[in-house]
């Protein structure tokens, strides 16, 4: 059996980014004859014809869209191979991380981040960007390039994940509430006013489902879309906010907080990035710095 040109993998990557032969040429400085003839290699190589006349232009077969993503990673995996390995100079690094996190991470675990990443790295800017969802796309696209939450059934399967904490979810009151002193019985939870945090727009969850098995429905009274609106909301009203214990420790500050009184599992806040970041020198720095800022706040 013949061995593959594996060359052509590279010229497979810039035709499905590029999605013209004129332009492919362009980026290769081939000319379009040699990019056709190397367009036909590919074709007679994997057996479909990849790029198909549509009006004026090209447009993908399904079997160029699965390969597009694949491909591109085969290239950029290969390309760090044979990259030389820099000795990463903190003071001298000049660059802005991305990171994605739900509403109160930064909040909380921010202050302590930057301050370390400053001293270290004073060339070094953190852009923290809201997560409205669960979307891996932007880790994906490189628009994102660390992302915080709960590993979930949509999660891409080849991101890589690190977990960070266990958390659980608390009650939560401003000071002098009628749940700020005795007992929290589940009765007495589920009969006051709920705030419920939702960025889907859903106004039913876990809680629910746990208070349900005693035959018991909370009223919630306003959905929000994050934990800090939720606890404002609380603090300034006889509101009861039910949010993560570790994620929020900060934001809580000068409130009474309670164990919700139904059974509930924890969770794990992890941190997900895609693996094309996974060798990169400084970005494996930011990770360990995370890391450490996660594990020194409990």
């Amino acid at each position: 059996m013949s061995r593959p040109d594996l060359n052509l993998l590279f010229t497979l990557d810039v035709l499905l980014a590029e999605g013209s032969v004129a332009r492919a040429a362009r980026r290769l400085r081939l000319s379009p004859s040699a990019m056709s003839r190397a367009l036909a290699r590919l074709r007679e190589t994997t057996g479909d014809p990849l790029l198909v006349r549509a009006g004026r232009g090209l447009v993908p077969t399904p079997r160029a869209i699965e390969l597009r993503e694949r491909v591109g990673q085969l290239v950029q995996d290969g390309e760090a191979v044979l990259r030389p390995t820099e000795k990463l100079n903190l003071k001298q690094l000049e660059r802005t991380f991305t990171l994605r996190t739900s509403e109160g991470f930064v909040e909380n675990f921010g202050p302590e981040l930057i301050a370390r990443v400053g001293e270290e790295a004073p060339g070094v800017r953190l852009r923290f960007v809201q997560k409205p969802d669960k979307d891996s796309k932007p880790l994906r696209d490189g628009l994102v390039d660390l992302e915080t939450g709960v590993v979930g059934q949509t999660t891409a399967p080849e991101l890589r994940v690190q977990a960070l904490f266990r958390d659980r979810f608390i009650g939560v009151v401003r000071m002098g509430h009628p749940l700020s002193e005795g007992e929290v019985t589940p009765a007495r939870y589920a009969a006051g006013r709920h705030v419920y945090v939702s960025r889907q727009g859903v106004d039913k969850g876990p809680i629910d489902e746990a208070l349900n098995a005693f035959g018991l429905e909370r009223k919630i009274v306003t959905i929000v879309g994050g934990f800090s609106t939720a606890l404002a909301l609380a603090r300034a009203s006889d509101l009861i906010a039910s949010v993560p214990e570790r994620h929020t420790g900060n934001l809580r500050t000068g409130m009474h907080s309670f164990p919700i009184p139904v059974s509930m599992p924890e969770i794990t806040v992890s941190l997900l990035w895609h693996p094309r970041q996974d060798a990169d020198p400084a970005h494996r720095w930011l990770r360990s710095h995370i890391r450490d800022v996660c594990a020194a706040l409990k």
